[in-house]
């Protein structure tokens, strides 16, 4: 399994040639990485004195504890997203060398687990753990082989796990068990599953993504690191099934009974979710086809504005409207479930624009759809950063600073057009329309969005709903051993400059005893060559 990204060797220390390591204090101050556009750029921060206490975490106490590393400068962790579409293991990376209490951490590589994701194990959980198999070997080659007991591994679970415990509760154990068995069996340390919940897991990406923009500190000109003066940004996350708006609760305001607190640099933040059910990517898309299908009553052949042109797909009925997200108007005739629709692009951005805002107007589920920037308090004045695959295309493939202009030319693209630009299937292809229209009408409550700023190219990964593992390794370096071996410390900076006077001193002093000695032989000779001409 070819990694996304390669762990750098001990002697890159962990390697941007103009972002110093705290522990060797580099001399040149770094650019900032508010320009990631024009910069290929790692997952590279110290987080100091980091704990999150959720209540998730408190109900569910799986700490990983990281042992002390005595082989190397390097320490490492694991952490296995298992998420709805996929299974991905993560490898990070961090130098033992201290830097304000806590290490230097980065995403070191990632493996694409091969197969369905896990919940579609349950009929059959012996299978689980074979699937893991080839990106567990290769982290074991990834890893010195004298540190695979030393390094931790985690699950993390989303909403496929826990649909299916709510489901199918025995199944779910029965795989659950499979998968400890499975993990454990491994080399490495294996510390539990957890089962994230939605403020968790948004925590964690709220906690990746301000960590990656430099919002918690910076390094000065010395390699130090300083307080940054930047703002805190929200997330704006866009799932399948639902979009969520994290930011920090302001002082002075009231705390949300969901909040999570966070302790971060020796100040406290409170992180809040806003949960937006029934407008993910998937979502949105069934409830999109179930309004146009009921909008052309009895016809078979429906046309949708959001989808390119000449792309079109067979849809039954019950496929779109089902579950608590259904949408129904009681004054059509609603068609039988197995009913079959022909569903076909049209390109028509301005009918898709206005679709998308009716399917906003009367979603009641949403609570900061509602807001206006007359009414608005804080949250609207937070910049927010987008998650989300339909966002990082358009502004790959249409930027423009005016974003009602860049979804009109993305949902004006055709099938060839949006097949040149990127390798997501078309399907996936075909709803970044609706998903980038939504994001436009978000736009218009008030809400700022950094457009500038691409998730999926500062975590160098193809999918940023992943971007929680690195949040969460953060949250746990505070358990690092505080001393690393002393062969490994670096020099203290004030014993540096001490030792830089004291040559400069002794170079000094050596070149004035130098100058001296030839200035006394200048004159001796000198001296000598007069007594001859008087003897003379």
């Amino acid at each position: 399994m070819d990694p996304q990204s390669v762990c750098p060797t001990p002697g890159s220390i962990l390697g941007h040639p103009n972002r110093p390591d705290p522990a060797l204090q580099g001399d040149q101050e770094r650019p900032s990485w508010f320009s990631m556009q024009q910069e290929n750029m790692a997952v590279h921060k110290v987080l100091r004195n980091l704990t999150l206490a959720t209540p998730q975490q408190q109900r569910n106490e799986h700490s990983v504890v990281f042992n002390q590393n005595v082989f190397g400068i390097f320490q490492y962790g694991i952490v296995l997203d298992a998420s709805p579409s996929h299974t991905i293991l993560f490898i990070y990376q961090w130098t033992t060398t201290k830097a304000n209490k806590t290490g230097v951490i980065q995403e070191c590589s990632s493996c694409m687990v091969q197969g369905p994701e896990i919940s579609n194990y349950s009929d059959s959980p012996q299978k689980v753990g074979k699937s893991l198999d080839t990106c567990l070997n290769w982290a074991q080659s990834k890893i010195p082989a004298e540190q695979h007991s030393q390094t931790p591994l985690y699950l993390g679970a989303a909403t496929s796990i826990t649909q299916l415990n709510l489901s199918h509760p025995t199944r779910s154990d029965d795989l659950l068990a499979a998968l400890t068995v499975a993990l454990k069996s491994s080399p490495f340390d294996f510390q539990g599953v957890q089962i994230l919940s939605i403020p968790d897991k948004e925590a964690f990406n709220w906690v990746a993504v301000n960590y990656i923009l430099e919002n918690f500190f910076k390094y000065d000109w010395r390699g130090q690191m300083v307080p940054s003066r930047n703002g805190m940004a929200g997330v704006l996350s866009i799932g399948g099934t639902s979009t969520q708006l994290t930011s920090k609760v302001e002082e002075g305001n009231q705390i949300p009974k969901e909040g999570v607190r966070l302790q971060l640099y020796e100040q406290t933040h409170i992180v809040y979710t806003h949960h937006c059910p029934c407008h993910g990517t998937d979502q949105l898309r069934s409830r999109l086809l179930s309004t146009l299908i009921q909008e052309q009553r009895s016809s078979k052949a429906v046309p949708n504005p959001c989808w390119p042109l000449s792309y079109s797909q067979e849809v039954q009925w019950n496929s779109v409207h089902t579950g608590p997200c259904a949408v129904s108007d009681d004054t059509l005739d609603i068609p039988n479930p197995d009913q079959v629709f022909n569903i076909t692009g049209t390109s028509n951005p301005t009918a898709c624009m206005r679709l998308v805002q009716s399917l906003l107007n009367s979603s009641s589920s949403c609570s900061f759809l509602n807001n206006s920037p007359k009414s608005a308090d804080k949250l609207l004045q937070t910049r927010f950063l987008v998650i989300s695959e339909a966002m990082d295309f358009l502004r790959k493939t249409a930027p423009s600073p005016d974003l009602g202009q860049a979804v009109n030319k993305l949902c004006e693209m055709s099938v060839k057009e949006l097949v040149k630009e990127s390798q997501s299937s078309l399907d996936a292809l075909a709803d970044y329309c609706t998903v980038s229209a939504f994001i436009f009408h978000l736009s218009t409550k008030g809400y700022i969005f950094d457009f500038n700023q691409s998730v999926q190219a500062a975590f160098q990964i193809g999918d940023t709903s992943s971007v929680w593992t690195l949040g969460y390794l953060l949250s746990l370096t505070n358990t690092i051993p505080q001393d690393s071996p002393s062969f490994l410390k670096g020099i203290d900076p004030g014993v540096w400059s001490l030792l830089l006077i004291l040559f400069v001193v002794l170079l000094t002093g050596s070149f004035m005893r130098i100058s001296y000695r030839v200035m006394v032989k200048e004159n001796s000779r000198s001296n000598r060559n007069s007594s001859v001409f008087d003897a003379n």
